[in-house]
């Protein structure tokens, strides 16, 4: 049920979540220093992290990506798993609704990018190219924004 509600809302409803996940942390652990937090995320938690980079990265001192969703429209046609990326957009194609994998591009707000970020990606990741990756940090790069690349030759997404 969770992952129905949330398909085609991968920037508000689970950003929303981690918003109050955070809040609510913070609250009960006393111990969680909230000056020093990073945030991290693998394949949708890295599209997440890129996704935070351009529209909550206040609470963050640094942000790591790892084999993350970058550009929505160009995954939308470079990935071998069209079923996912066109199920998440509105079961459309980027072709006759670019719009809708507009909606919650992470390439769409990187003005907003600022905090430190390391980029991981795989050279064998066919369901998250190494494009994405590299996109990223080039953007990261471009804009004088503290960052770093590790990149894995022989490993896969997984």
């Amino acid at each position: 049920a969770f992952t129905d509600a949330i398909s085609g809302h991968w920037g508000d409803r689970p950003l929303e979540d981690l918003q109050k996940g955070w809040a609510a942390a913070q609250a009960k652990y006393p111990f969680i220093d909230g000056d020093r937090a990073c945030a991290l995320g693998a394949s949708y938690g890295g599209f997440m992290i890129y996704w935070i980079a351009g529209n909550w990265s206040k609470p963050w001192k640094c942000l790591v990506d790892h084999d993350g969703v970058f550009d929505n429209r160009f995954m939308g046609s470079a990935t071998e798993e069209l079923w996912f990326s066109e199920w998440e957009n509105g079961h459309a194609t980027p072709a006759n609704d670019p719009a809708a994998y507009e909606r919650f591009n992470p390439a769409g707000h990187v003005a907003a990018w600022e905090k430190p970020m390391l980029v991981i990606h795989s050279a064998k990741d066919y369901r998250v190219p190494l494009e994405q990756g590299i996109a990223a940090f080039t953007s990261l790069q471009r804009k004088g924004v503290e960052s770093r690349f590790l990149y894995f030759p022989d490993e896969n997404h997984w």
